[in-house]
């Protein structure tokens, strides 16, 4: 066997249907697409959704929910991502230019500090929020949490 003599398994390929091609190929007249309607006409195009003139399932359903347009984002960095800044960068103060350089937050995001992981160093961080546990981790490692207005 080699390369100039490859052809698939047979029974892989099939031909496809050469539709409306006259009488002799069986498929003549209708094409295939039955007798009259809009669905035998060329150009036939049905709504998205559209079930035959029954009420449309995004319809059947009700609608609930709603965006709050006054939700403010945040980007979560816990405890133990600051605690990985100070061994490795060996860094005293946490603001939001020191962890866009160190790439855990990008230029616009809001920073709020959570509560997993533990906290050994001494840490002035300033962030826009914290949580109840963060805020109490920072303080108890002798370090202070300011919150950005």
């Amino acid at each position: 066997m080699n390369l100039s003599n490859l052809k698939p398994a047979a029974g892989s390929i099939k031909s496809n249907k050469r539709i409306g091609r006259g009488q002799g190929s069986g498929r003549g007249g209708t094409s295939t697409r039955g007798h009259k309607g809009a669905k035998s006409r060329s150009g036939y195009s049905s709504k998205v959704g559209f079930e035959g003139g029954q009420m449309p399932l995004q319809r059947r359903l009700p609608k609930f929910g709603f965006k709050n347009i006054n939700r403010v984002e945040f980007r979560g960095i816990n405890l133990d991502a600051l605690q990985q800044l100070v061994e490795t960068h060996n860094i005293s103060t946490v603001s939001l230019e020191t962890l866009r350089e160190h790439g855990l937050v990008s230029k616009k995001d809001k920073v709020k500090i959570l509560g997993r992981g533990e906290l050994k160093a001494k840490l002035e961080v300033t962030v826009h929020a914290f949580t109840a546990t963060a805020k109490s981790a920072i303080e108890t490692a002798g370090g202070s949490a300011t919150i950005i207005a």
